[in-house]
């Protein structure tokens, strides 16, 4: 086979380390950047946290003294030199409780998750250590919902391939029965259905629970298709109990697994916004949250050391040369992230600026019907942006107002007209049809034609299957669900 060469010339786009960078940390809301610039400190010694110092007193201050890093012996403690692994377990559950004198926080303390506390009740039980291994693997396929998301001869095929455990499905049922045993009520249930049924299984013995048992055992599609007629002539009761009965099944939960989470769910639920804006005698202000985000500066050690490295090129060994190419390296990676981050601080200012430019009535009122219809191309129009930038600064990012927190998603919304040619936002319109649907008459809910009969009576022209994509966007049931006796 004959080699033969080829030119070939053809353009193509490479994004730089830098711009790599800025894409990335602008996507990041402001706990996860915190995080990534901690990473970051800790895996580049070239980069720093302050600010850069203008002369020798300065830097000398900033690294403290010889005197300041003596410590004495005295000073050193136990904690000192114990690492986690060797803090014992007890000391790492944050539902230890500490002495009536002594509130002293455990840095360490991790909050247990669903699956943690049902090993731990599983720990209680005289199960020998087949069924002990059986019971952890069932407890393994329970979602964060408290359900078992497998089917048991499904989990029976699983532990003879993955443990050599031969059971049978009528034994997995009744370790199983052992797990729904565990607190919170009904846990490890395999549906709906028996999850509110374990539920009402511990609740004291009285009429009404035993309606809502036979209820959920016989008729639980008409009662989840809200046909309290047929529930009515089958159980012959009257209203006012049928009534008793649901408020006992509403007060159940139908996903026993959402009061346990880890203490990783929780931080990532916790919402810290990401701007602020302030409102003072009719004029806004806007601010980015950098409360918690560090200066950052190069290491001037490392620079002096690339200088010195420099400056002895021609009597450079080949360890030097690659020590040079070393600490270059984590100086340039340095820069670029201390310029991604500026260019990212500076992007969201100006985006989120465009956005309180555009819903400015709303952000001095508050009054969801002053937002003004917007969409992504809105904005990257007025600040000069990509509109998959402007997609990246709304993804995840929130702004605290006099008026609570939005999500930034909250202010982009479809243009729609009425009839006189006004435009208007679709969540103007989202309103009014919460409005009509929390005032309608509950044994005749409003059904999706009617409500389009009423938008078109206020001058909103909206179809039908319109009426139905925005209830759904607001997670409101059709009117057969909305039934109420």
């Amino acid at each position: 086979m004959a080699l033969k060469q080829q030119l070939q010339l053809k353009q193509q786009q490479k994004l730089s380390p830098m711009q790599m960078q800025v894409i990335k940390l602008t996507e990041l809301p402001v706990l996860e950047l915190e995080e990534r610039i901690k990473q970051e400190l800790e895996e580049n010694p070239a980069l720093e946290e302050g600010l850069e110092p203008n002369d020798n007193s300065e830097y000398d201050d900033e690294y403290g003294s010889e005197d300041d890093t003596n410590i004495s012996q005295e000073d050193l403690t136990l904690g000192d030199y114990m690492n986690e692994d060797e803090i014992p377990d007890y000391q790492l559950r944050d539902n230890n409780r500490q002495g009536v004198g002594k509130q002293e926080e455990i840095p360490f303390s991790v909050a247990a998750s669903l699956h943690e506390y049902l090993i731990e009740q599983l720990g209680e039980c005289e199960l020998n250590d087949e069924n002990q291994k059986v019971a952890e693997y069932i407890i393994g396929n329970i979602d964060e919902s408290g359900y078992l998301d497998r089917s048991l001869s499904a989990i029976s095929d699983d532990l003879i391939f993955q443990q050599n455990i031969d059971i049978p499905v009528s034994r997995l049922e009744e370790i199983l029965k052992v797990i729904q045993d565990f607190e919170p009520a009904g846990i490890a249930a395999r549906n709906l259905q028996e999850c509110l049924l374990l539920q009402l299984g511990r609740k004291e013995k009285s009429e009404i629970v035993d309606y809502a048992i036979n209820i959920i055992t016989n008729l639980f599609d008409e009662f989840t298709k809200r046909h309290y007629d047929k529930i009515i002539r089958q159980l012959n009761i009257d209203e006012e109990i049928l009534k008793e009965v649901i408020q006992e099944i509403t007060t159940l939960n139908p996903k026993p697994g959402n009061n346990w989470g880890d203490s990783l769910s929780i931080t990532l639920s916790t919402i810290v916004p990401d701007f602020t804006v302030d409102s003072y005698g009719g004029e806004l202000f806007l601010s980015l949250n950098n409360r918690n985000i560090p200066d950052l500066r190069v290491s001037r050690e490392y620079s002096e050391l690339f200088k010195g490295f420099s400056d002895n090129k021609e009597s450079m060994s080949a360890d030097s040369k690659n020590t040079v190419l070393f600490v270059k390296q984590k100086l340039d990676s340095a820069r670029w992230f201390i310029d991604a981050i500026k260019q990212r601080q500076d992007t969201l200012q100006r985006t989120m600026q465009a956005i309180m430019d555009m819903q400015y009535d709303f952000f001095l009122t508050g009054d969801e019907s002053q937002l003004k219809p917007m969409i992504l191309k809105d904005v990257a129009q007025r600040t000069g942006y990509d509109i998959s930038t402007i997609s990246r600064v709304s993804n995840s990012k929130y702004v605290q107002t006099s008026f609570g927190i939005y999500s930034l998603k909250y202010f982009f919304s479809e243009s729609m007209q009425t009839d006189t040619g006004e435009e208007i936002s679709s969540r103007e319109v989202k309103a009014i049809l919460k409005e009509c649907i929390e005032n309608e008459d509950k044994k005749k809910p409003l059904t999706d034609d009617k409500l389009s009969e009423i938008l078109n009576e206020r001058g909103y022209i909206i179809a039908r299957r319109t009426v139905a994509k925005y209830r759904e966007q607001m997670n409101l049931p059709v009117a057969r669900l909305r039934k109420e006796i």
